[in-house]
């Protein structure tokens, strides 16, 4: 049995591994590259398999880095099954069929074809078949499979496999602990190989208990000073969590009234989505709901949908609150917010995700003194903020409990899905105190299992 990494390796993004026993191909996440642009020409590159050789997909959640190629799998032969959470099926609509047009845009500006059209992104979503947590499924070919929460976003799944004797468990990307909003991530016990993923595999979130607290300092201090608050927010989770903790802050309040307005049309669709899904949620959650508490609706939030409806914030006078995609500055709304306010020294620019290497979000928050947005050189003035504890992915303390999980002794740990630094500190962190094998593979790496 061996295992092939295809994206992931040393890098946050990508993520796509090869399970390949002697009767069968099983693929675990299709993500899309993103960062610099020699990263995001891998994008348009051949898959290193013969797609119709797959016999499963299993997506470990929506996200883009996790989702964002699979309609390209499908153009180039996959006629497999896909298996993922009700929600992540859910979601891959919306991620998809926002980032087909994305790619369209991005395709018509270099004069290339597009990695995928429209047509693929219905055709591949009619293979996903929606599955619960917890439940075991036989595919065949003596291998089975089980979905366990993974506590990062809604739907999000640490994937169990089971092959050739041999159990593999696949992280995906791990939550931080406790989140407004989702249940916690559920420990497994036992393992004979380990992915797991090193995003922040080199360093320590702020306490989650003072991320609230430092969320209504920064929007007083903003609105103090009469100016505007961006938040770059990924669509998926941050906005929601966000406007969770909005809806505290204001029904208690802790922070003035002002216009807070959700510039992002597929965060707002995503809200659709986590109102069909109530029971994914944990007890604090579950109890303002049963309560009346509409957690996603609360005095001065305006829902930006139409483009029209986008540029009218334009008209509403600081001090005020936008939230918009995307979550690293590389396209959306947030850029138009960012060109009108980041040369103003009275605005803030707070960062509250993850800012992959190359990307606009990565190079403001290194400090940079102006940056590029549409062909013009915008000096950045604001004040840049971020806070770490509202990542939603596990720190280097939360991945190392959750490997302490696994009573039975582990043969290997691959540790993926971080840059080079952060996965090789988990790596020696793995060697040095838990006394496991451990390594971090890079692009192309396969290893016999």
């Amino acid at each position: 049995m061996r295992l092939h990494f295809y994206g992931a390796a040393q890098m946050v993004t990508g993520s796509n591994y090869l399970l390949e026993t002697d009767n069968a191909k099983i693929l675990i996440d299709c993500g899309m590259f993103q960062g610099a642009q020699h990263v995001e020409n891998k994008n348009y590159e051949d898959f290193s398999y013969n797609p119709k050789e797959i016999d499963y997909l299993l997506v470990t959640h929506a996200h883009i880095d996790h989702t964002g190629r699979i309609p390209k799998l499908y153009k180039d032969g996959f006629r497999g099954k896909i298996l993922a959470t009700k929600p992540t099926k859910d979601f891959a609509y919306i991620m998809l069929e926002d980032s087909q047009g994305i790619l369209e845009k991005e395709a018509r500006y270099l004069n290339r074809e597009p990695i995928y059209r429209f047509i693929d992104v219905e055709e591949s979503l009619k293979l996903i078949r929606g599955i619960n947590y917890g439940e075991k499924i036989n595919l065949g070919k003596g291998i089975s499979c089980r979905f366990r929460d993974a506590g990062h976003i809604l739907g999000s799944a640490i994937i169990e496999v089971w092959a050739e004797g041999k159990k593999i468990v696949f992280s995906g990307d791990l939550g931080n602990p406790p989140v407004p909003l989702l249940k916690p991530i559920e420990f497994i016990d036992e393992a004979d190989y380990v992915v797991v993923e090193s995003t922040y595999g080199d360093r320590i979130h702020e306490a989650v208990g003072q991320r609230r607290d430092l969320l209504e300092n920064v929007i007083e201090d903003t609105i103090a000073k009469g100016g505007t608050l961006m938040i770059p927010a990924f669509a998926l989770e941050r906005t929601q969590e966000l406007l969770y903790e909005l809806n505290e802050l204001v029904e208690n309040h802790r922070i003035p009234k002002v216009p807070i307005f959700i510039d992002s049309p597929m965060a707002i669709e995503a809200l659709e989505v986590y109102k069909k899904y109530p029971d994914y949620y944990n007890k604090e959650a579950t109890y303002l709901i049963e309560s009346g508490d509409d957690l996603f609706k609360f005095p001065g939030l305006s829902l930006t949908k139409s483009a029209e409806e986008s540029k009218q914030i334009n008209n509403v006078n600081p001090p005020k609150i936008i939230m918009a995609g995307s979550g690293m500055s590389t396209g959306g709304r947030i850029l138009h917010h960012e060109i009108r306010y980041l040369p103003d020294p009275n605005s803030c620019l707070l960062i509250v995700g993850y800012q992959v290497a190359g990307s606009l979000g990565r190079r403001i928050l290194n400090g940079a003194k102006e940056v590029k947005i549409f062909r013009e050189m915008i000096p950045i003035r604001a004040e840049v903020k971020a806070i770490g504890a509202y990542s939603s992915k596990a720190d280097q303390r939360e991945i190392y409990n959750w490997l302490t999980g696994f009573k039975k002794p582990v043969e290997r740990i691959f540790v993926t899905h971080g840059e080079e630094g952060p996965a090789l500190a988990l790596t020696q962190l793995i060697k040095d105190h838990l006394g496991i094998e451990a390594l971090a593979p890079i692009l192309g790496d396969v290893v016999e299992l």
